[in-house]
C-alpha cells in the first residue's frame, strides 16, 4: 500500500507541474491560477497547496522532478558502467512522456516551444528556477559521488560532473526549443553528453 500510495503521490504532483506548464505556454504566466491548474489536474486547489506553495514552484516542479529521478537512476546503473554512459542513460530514461502528458497533449512545436521562451523569460519564475537547479544538483552530485568513491566535502569532481550534465541537459533542451525542424530531444541530450565525456574538443570545420 505504501508503494502504491507514493506513486499516486508522484502521479499527482507530475500531473499538476504539467498542468501548470501547459496552462501558462496556453495563457501566459498572469493569466493562470491555482484554481485553473488544480482544475486542469482533476484535483481540488487545496490538494495543489499540499504539494506545491505557488504556481511557480509547480512549474519548476518539472525540472526538479526529472533530475531527482536522474539521480535516482544513476544509483541503480550497473557498478561497470562507464560514468558519463550511465549518466546518459540515466538521463534518457527521464524523458518518456508520462500520463499527464497523455492527457493534455502539447500543441504542434513552434507554437508550443514559443511559448516555453516565453515562459522561461517570467521574472516570477526565476527565483524558483534557481532553487529546483540547485536542489537537483546537489542530489546528482551525491550520486555521483558515491558512484565514483569521491567526498563531497573534499572533492570537487562531483559536483563538477553534477554541474556539467545539468549544463548540458539545460543547453540541449534550448536548442530543442530554438531547432527549426525540430531535433528529438533524446539525441541532443546524447551528442551534449557525449561531447562533455569527450571534454569538449574543438568541433572539425
Amino acid at each position: 500500500m505504501t508503494g502504491l500510495r507514493e506513486r499516486k503521490k508522484a502521479e499527482t504532483r507530475a500531473a499538476l507541474g504539467w498542468a501548470a506548464i501547459h496552462l501558462t505556454v496556453e495563457r501566459g504566466y498572469d493569466n493562470v491560477r491555482v484554481e485553473d491548474i488544480a482544475e486542469a489536474a482533476g484535483v481540488s486547489p487545496r490538494t495543489f497547496n499540499n504539494y506545491f506553495s505557488s504556481k511557480a514552484e509547480a512549474i519548476a516542479s518539472r525540472h526538479l522532478d526529472r533530475s531527482l529521478r536522474t539521480a535516482a537512476a544513476l544509483r541503480e546503473r550497473p557498478a561497470d558502467e562507464p560514468l558519463w554512459a550511465a549518466l546518459t542513460r540515466a538521463a534518457l530514461e527521464q524523458f518518456t512522456p508520462g500520463p499527464e502528458v497523455e492527457a493534455m497533449p502539447s500543441p504542434g512545436h513552434a507554437q508550443w516551444a514559443a511559448g516555453i521562451r516565453t515562459m522561461l523569460a517570467e521574472p516570477a519564475l526565476q527565483g524558483e528556477r534557481l532553487r529546483a537547479v540547485a536542489t537537483a544538483e546537489a542530489e546528482l552530485a551525491a550520486a555521483v559521488a558515491d558512484r565514483t568513491g569521491t567526498d563531497l566535502a573534499t572533492d570537487m569532481y562531483p559536483r563538477l560532473v553534477a554541474a556539467a550534465a545539468s549544463a548540458a541537459v539545460t543547453v540541449a533542451m534550448q536548442h530543442y526549443l530554438d531547432a527549426d525542424p525540430p531535433t528529438p530531444i533524446e539525441r541532443l541530450i546524447t551528442d551534449a553528453f557525449a561531447q562533455v565525456a569527450a571534454g569538449l574538443p574543438p568541433p572539425r570545420r
